[in-house]
């Protein structure tokens, strides 16, 4: 690396303070060319050294000033990191239990360079009941990271959210000011940007107004809506279908729909047989309206999903880690000695995961001993001693490792209780770097691996609200994965989701299920599954749901279900590679994903 791009990313990275050091520039760019690492790695590890010696939170930012000394201690810590690693290198990875659902996704050398294979197989383990019978391959796979297992803040490059103050704004919006003219604006556009894509995929040159009477078919492109007086389940009898204003030349107007009994449907999953309506869904129909009352359709054409993630190329460095991933509640409705998140800790401080994702409520409102008002202890406090000091103690433990918290709108900790919800303020983690805040929902990337994460069970939503259509396949789209047959109906709940490009494509909220959902439609531009991605679907979705645990494939996303540790389940993930192999071998780069209760 040349001297003026690495003092450029320590300038990046460690700001213009120590950029502008001449004695302090030199000894950085030192360190990295010793140690080979890169300055973000350099910041990573003087942030873990600074919050390790802090005894004093109030105090960092007199802690975290970079100095000669500061760093003279960063340079101690890599020399004992490099240490301890050859001494550990030697020892064997214990082996993982048999009773867990595994996926692998094999960043091989795939049709485009853009897909990736992706393999799942789902084997969970209930608490206190033995194994069921395994319909899939039972071998263990086992996954060698290198040095000691615990990989160090140099292989953990964390992306996340946009930070910058306009951003943070937008996401922690002024609710309750709804206007109606603003929702339904926004539910327009929706579904004017969902037909223009549809128009690119299919190659339609024009859309009609389903309310126009016509002699010959036509396509159409708008929101799947129930009937208003009814409050029932939605139903064929009850569907209608509502296009945007600029679209429609009777404002928008309602039409029902009917299916003809030769219904095709074409670009769906292969082995579907079938798609998903439920209410709020855009959908794209041919057919005609023969009496201006209804209109018949004779194809559905399924909407396109999310691109995979670009290929990645080969790393020199090793860019190996795992994450463990959990989702409250955290504690049983009986008490609030939150015994399974100890438990839970006891397996992270000895494994050392290198990412730590936990997803809300933390301290939930739905709890009845907090709803009854019996406790002597302030909330926050609450969350400082359960939470946030186990997880202190972790991190220093493992100081190259990060933890990841995913608000829930049911946490009395965080300040925004609507949908989409901003990211916890950093008075919850004490403005900890080594804790990082993602909204909810949110996206984010680790190592350039994507992972999309949300507290709203969504999934048990679209499953009370939709009814499946059949029809005769036409152009069906084979996954990419040999795992995703089409014929399963949870991946073909998450597939709406990556169809839809939204975290919650169901409008309205389910009306027994809205005290669950805050939905905020005007700032539904945070519940877009590509947000800041440009139409990219995430590697990893997580999806709690009170659903049965689950890890499907679908096409090149991996959705995990990881149910809550209250149940004494969560997920693990082991992304591995390997560079390039000798005599021309492809470079191949692995993830393991598995679902697995605590002992």
């Amino acid at each position: 690396m040349a001297a003026r791009s690495i003092t450029e990313e320590i300038a990046n990275c460690l700001g213009l303070e120590v950029a502008s050091n001449p004695k302090l520039l030199a000894e950085c760019q030192r360190i990295c060319e010793i140690y080979g690492i890169t300055p973000q790695d350099l910041q990573y590890k003087w942030e873990a050294a600074t919050y390790d010696h802090a005894n004093n939170f109030a105090s960092v930012r007199e802690a975290a000033r970079f100095t000669s000394d500061s760093l003279a201690g960063v340079r101690e810590q890599i020399k004992r990191e490099l240490e301890q690693g050859s001494g550990s290198a030697k020892k064997k990875t214990p082996a993982r239990s048999l009773a867990s659902g595994v996926a692998s996704i094999n960043r091989n050398k795939m049709p485009f360079a853009l897909g990736r294979n992706i393999h799942a197989a789902q084997r969970v383990l209930e608490p206190q009941i033995k194994a069921e019978p395994d319909a899939f391959n039972s071998t263990e796979i086992s996954v060698s990271l290198k040095g000691s297992g615990v990989v160090g803040p140099s292989m953990v490059k964390f992306r996340g959210p946009k930070s910058d103050m306009e951003s943070k704004k937008k996401r922690a919006y002024r609710y309750m000011f709804e206007r109606t003219g603003e929702r339904g604006q926004v539910l327009d556009t929706r579904i004017e940007e969902m037909a223009e894509l549809i128009q690119q995929h299919y190659g339609i040159q024009e859309l009609n107004d389903p309310a126009n009477s016509t002699d010959e078919e036509v396509f159409v492109v708008g929101r799947i809506t129930h009937d208003l007086d009814s409050e029932t389940k939605l139903t064929e009898s009850t569907l209608n279908l509502e296009t945007s204003r600029r679209l429609s030349d009777h404002s928008g107007k309602r039409i029902a729909i009917q299916f003809d009994p030769a219904l095709k449907i074409r670009g769906g999953a292969q082995g579907a047989g079938g798609l998903g309506l439920f209410p709020g869904a855009i959908v794209a129909f041919k057919g005609k309206n023969g009496g201006a009352s209804s209109f018949s359709v004779t194809e559905i054409l399924a909407l396109p999903s999310l691109t995979s993630s670009p290929h990645m190329k080969p790393s020199p460095d090793d860019d190996s880690f795992s994450m463990y991933a959990a989702c409250g509640p955290y504690t049983s409705d009986t008490d609030l000695s939150y015994k399974p998140w100890e438990a839970f800790m006891q397996v992270i401080r000895r494994v050392k995961p290198s990412v730590l994702t936990l997803i809300g409520p933390f301290v939930d409102t739905a709890h009845p001993l907090l709803q009854s008002g019996e406790i002597d202890e302030a909330l926050l406090d609450l969350f400082y001693r359960i939470f946030l000091d186990p997880l202190r103690d972790f991190l220093t433990l493992s100081p190259g490792s990060i933890v990841i918290l995913v608000p829930s709108v049911r946490d009395l900790i965080g300040t925004h209780a609507v949908y989409p919800q901003c990211e916890f303020s950093k008075l919850v983690t004490k403005s900890d770097p080594r804790i990082r805040l993602v909204p909810n929902p949110g996206v984010f990337s680790i190592n350039d691996v994507i992972f999309g994460a949300t507290s709203v069970d969504v999934l048990f939503h679209l499953r009370k609200e939709e009814i499946i259509k059949r029809g005769q396949e036409v152009d069906s789209v084979v996954s990419l994965s040999s795992e995703d047959n089409g014929a399963d109906p949870l991946a073909n709940d998450c597939r709406h989701l990556l169809q839809q490009r939204s975290f919650y494509p169901v409008f309205p909220v389910p009306l027994d299920l809205c005290s669950e959902v805050n939905l905020d439609v005007t700032h539904s531009v945070g519940l877009r599954l590509d947000n800041e991605m440009e139409d990219v679907a995430p590697d990893v979705l997580f999806l709690p749901s009170r659903l049965r645990q689950f890890c499907k494939t679908v096409h090149t996303t991996t959705a995990i279900n990881p149910s809550t540790l209250v149940k004494g389940v969560y997920s693990t993930i082991y992304v591995s590679s390997s560079a390039p192999g000798k005599s021309g071998e492809n470079s191949t780069q692995k993830r393991y994903i598995e679902t697995r209760t605590i002992a």
